[in-house]
């Protein structure tokens, strides 16, 4: 960076003193000239980090890329007998790559269905909704619905203000209910106590399509108990109520900073972008009467606000 910066200052660098950084060549920083060979020219910095993002995103997506045909391939020279199975001969475990896939699996299997859905959607912050609402799986739910099942999705309290979210149910007729958290785990879909999926990659790229009734049954409980946790959103709407100048969304960004987790942790925690979680921050600060990141901590603890429930 040194040489790189004393080029940027210069104009150039002899290719004698890049040597001691062969790397700058290497990436593209340090360019030969045109008009003279013996003089090396610096890349802007701004183009040459943009050439750097720019490899290092199609490198991911390559190791992404590799990591599906990995799957795919390996998945068809497995044995079905080496495969877990339950007594019937089903797999217990099943690895589904391509969205497209795992919806088309989900699909199946609520055509199959007629007791229970239980979904978690975890929110990723973003100003588009956290689903997409193809018309094919609104007509899927319905069709669960009015063959009697029904329907329980648990959220994080960000999409309570999200009309997206409320508009979706409001279509839907039947015995369907939604209620919110602070904080769910990942995503999550139990259909009639005999399948499940989660994510099997970040992207969500990769599913499992889970049939082991010691998993199937862990995931029941732990949904059941964080239902019971959680505040209905729909049908009925229960408002959650500030407790001395502090809300419930601050009181848990509060819990979560004396923890000592950073802006980003905070925000994918609770469902929102960063910059929504530093103005809730700020506002916490402004009414502790904090002037820094370390005090703010401090002040939390002494408030007491984390001792009585948000």
């Amino acid at each position: 960076m040194a040489l790189y910066r004393r080029a940027l200052q210069h104009g150039h660098l002899s290719p004698a003193a890049a040597d001691a950084a062969p790397c700058l060549v290497d990436f593209g920083l340090l360019q030969l000239s045109l008009d003279d060979h013996d003089r090396l020219e610096p890349l802007p910095p701004v183009a040459a980090l943009h050439g750097l993002l720019r490899a290092s995103g199609e490198h991911i997506a390559d190791r992404r890329r590799s990591e599906a045909q990995l799957i795919e391939t390996f998945s068809k020279l497995i044995e079905p007998a080496s495969r877990p199975r339950t007594a019937e001969g089903t797999p217990t475990l099943k690895v589904l790559s391509g969205k497209e896939r795992i919806g088309e699996a989900i699909g199946r299997s609520m055509v199959a269905a007629s007791e229970q859905v239980l979904t978690v959607q975890p929110h990723d912050g973003l100003v588009r909704p956290p689903f997409h609402h193809h018309e094919a799986a609104m007509e899927r739910d319905q069709t669960f619905l009015d063959r009697g099942g029904r329907i329980r999705a648990l959220y994080q309290h960000t999409v309570r203000n999200a009309p997206y979210v409320l508009a979706r149910y409001e279509k839907l007729t039947g015995d369907v209910e939604a209620r919110t958290l602070d904080e769910i785990t990942e995503r999550l879909i139990v259909v009639d106590r005999t399948v499940a999926f989660i994510p099997a990659s970040a992207d969500r790229s990769l599913a499992l399509e889970v049939r082991h009734p010691a998993l199937l049954s862990h995931f029941i409980t732990t949904f059941d108990r964080l239902w019971r946790l959680a505040t209905p959103m729909h049908p009925e709407t229960v408002e959650r109520l500030s407790s001395n100048g502090i809300t419930p969304r601050q009181h848990a960004i509060a819990a979560l900073l004396v923890e000592g987790h950073t802006d980003n942790v905070i925000a994918e925690r609770l469902g929102m972008n960063v910059r929504t979680a530093r103005v809730h921050i700020a506002k916490l600060a402004a009414t502790l009467g904090s002037e820094s990141r370390a005090q703010l901590g401090y002040l939390i603890g002494q408030s007491g606000i984390l001792d009585r429930e948000g």
